[in-house]
């Protein structure tokens, strides 16, 4: 026990709470704290201590994990925090916010006196839950040893790809494919109904060859099936496709087919669904 950091993890929501049982499970001393108590407090029975505030939570913390929903609620615990953090502890960002805030929050970090690893991950509600994430880390490489036990908790794979920032990248990159795939079903399914074809044909038709692909089967039939239960919101979506817009024009890439699905998943958030899974896209169509 003694080898094991002390975390704090700041969001306890869809990917959070999973991810907090985990590490409470992996017998990691955790405090937790959420910005709605109530989502916390049934991590007290994994064996989290729930916490009133960031300040509280991070105290004396040698990791303090982000698992927020965009750099504004990050910022905002984060100073919240300011008067309980440990000098020379690690900010272990995991939310996904973007090329540019993960560089202001890389700043932020350093005027706070933490160490700051930038480490998103892939996969939804059901793989946090199992520990079955996928890490995309970023940075010092005298931080590695000190995070593995967490992110072991969490994840089934942790791939690290360089300096701080470039786990943001990668993330960006992973979810606009897997936006534009979610979008391009949306309009298969909805092009089958406006043709006269059973759209259940499509799924059936590319189901086990070079064209089908797991999320195929799982979002196409969600979507027929009318069932929208969250495992990446539909909120969320939106948020990360701005994201993602946003990085790509800055770089000076061809952000043309990610700003039609950026609009296609704000007309599904407009219309009321952004509580929603991400597949509920379809119900605009």
């Amino acid at each position: 026990m003694s080898d094991l950091p002390t975390v704090a993890l700041l969001g306890t929501g869809t990917m959070g709470a999973g991810m907090a049982r985990n590490i409470a499970a992996a017998r990691i001393p955790l405090k937790v704290w959420n910005r709605t108590r109530a989502k916390a407090e049934p991590l007290a029975d994994a064996g989290a201590e729930v916490a009133d505030s960031p300040a509280e939570a991070v105290r004396d913390a040698d990791i303090v994990l982000t698992m927020l929903f965009d750099a504004d609620a990050v910022r905002a615990a984060l100073e919240q925090a300011r008067d309980g953090l440990r000098e020379g502890a690690v900010l272990l960002q995991q939310s996904t916010v973007g090329v540019e805030a993960t560089e202001q929050l890389g700043s932020l970090a350093g005027q706070l006196g933490l160490v700051y690893v930038d480490a998103p991950v892939l996969g939804t509600k059901k793989p946090a839950e199992d520990g079955a994430l996928v890490v995309l880390a970023s940075g010092p490489e005298e931080a590695r040893d000190r995070v593995r036990p967490v992110l072991e908790a969490v994840s089934a794979r942790t791939v690290w790809v360089g300096a701080a920032g470039q786990g943001t990248r990668l993330k960006l990159v992973a979810n606009s494919w897997v936006l534009t795939v979610v979008e391009g079903i949306a309009e298969a399914l909805s092009l089958a109904k406006a043709l006269g074809v059973d759209p259940r044909q499509f799924l059936d038709v590319v189901k086990g060859g070079a064209m089908d692909a797991p999320y195929v089967q799982l979002k196409g039939g969600a979507m027929l099936g009318g069932d929208f239960t969250p495992a990446f919101g539909l909120d969320g979506a939106a948020k990360d496709a701005d994201l993602i817009v946003e990085a790509a024009r800055a770089a000076g890439a061809d952000a043309e087919l990610f700003d039609v699905v950026r609009r296609h998943f704000e007309r599904a958030r407009e219309a009321g669904y952004g509580d929603r899974d991400l597949s509920a896209t379809f119900l605009t169509h």
